[in-house]
């Protein structure tokens, strides 16, 4: 069972694993990183029998063929956040100001792929918008993906270091704090969608795997992550 997703789902898909392993004989072959990188693999031909993206780049998914129409079932919203290392005090970030005043004073700014992640993107123009894109050039350390940025930036030993990511990848790694979500001018909730591929070569299979993600079986673990439905 090969599966293609979103960062954002990763602890979902292994929270099920093996429930869903036990129930089918089926091993979960999951590959976790930007949407925009998962969508350019599964289009590539990479073999994939069920995707986790985002709502609309399924839906452009279903319309061009690659994912199976009305199979879609959507796991919950997912805000983007703001993170520190554990231990490491919580700055304001509720108004505009104190998200520009915490983001200048950090050494280093931790974020996903600004040109293929989700919230990469969006914080690429959360910082536009503030003024800060140039001159906090320097202090920007962009990772393939959320997961590996605040993994990242949990084993840094600097202090002063803040990240943005979807708070799911945040709440899902070990050292790091969610402070809380953007100010709401800058509020970004992103729904995760999950879709059948039309190549699946274990149909059958997917569709169980889809009633774990989706149903009851994981809505605590979606909770607990972040996810809001």
């Amino acid at each position: 069972m090969y599966v293609l997703s979103g960062g954002a789902a990763a602890s979902v898909v292994n929270g099920v694993r093996d429930q869903f392993e036990q129930a089918t004989g089926s091993t979960v072959h999951g590959v976790f990183s930007a949407v925009g990188v998962m969508r350019e693999k599964l289009v590539a031909g990479a073999p994939c029998d069920l995707v986790i993206l985002t709502q609309p780049l399924i839906a452009q998914l279903v319309a061009s063929g690659h994912v199976v129409a009305g199979s879609t079932r959507s796991l919950g919203r997912v805000k983007t956040g703001v993170a520190v290392r554990a231990g490491e005090a919580h700055p304001q970030i509720r108004r505009r100001s104190d998200l520009a005043a915490a983001l200048q004073a950090a050494r280093g700014i931790y974020f996903p792929d600004p040109e293929k992640a989700t919230a990469g993107i969006h914080f690429m123009n959360v910082l536009k918008a503030l003024g800060l894109d140039q001159s906090l050039a320097a202090a920007l350390r962009p990772f393939p993906n959320g997961a590996t940025a605040m993994a990242e930036m949990a084993r840094c030993s600097e202090p002063g270091l803040i990240g943005c990511t979807q708070v799911t990848e945040i709440n899902y790694t070990p050292g790091v704090e969610l402070v809380d979500v953007l100010p709401a001018e800058f509020e970004l909730a992103t729904d995760y969608t999950l879709g059948i591929c039309t190549a699946a070569t274990a149909p059958e299979h997917a569709r169980v795997l889809a009633d774990l993600l989706a149903g009851p079986a994981s809505e605590a673990i979606r909770r607990q992550g972040g996810f809001e439905f």
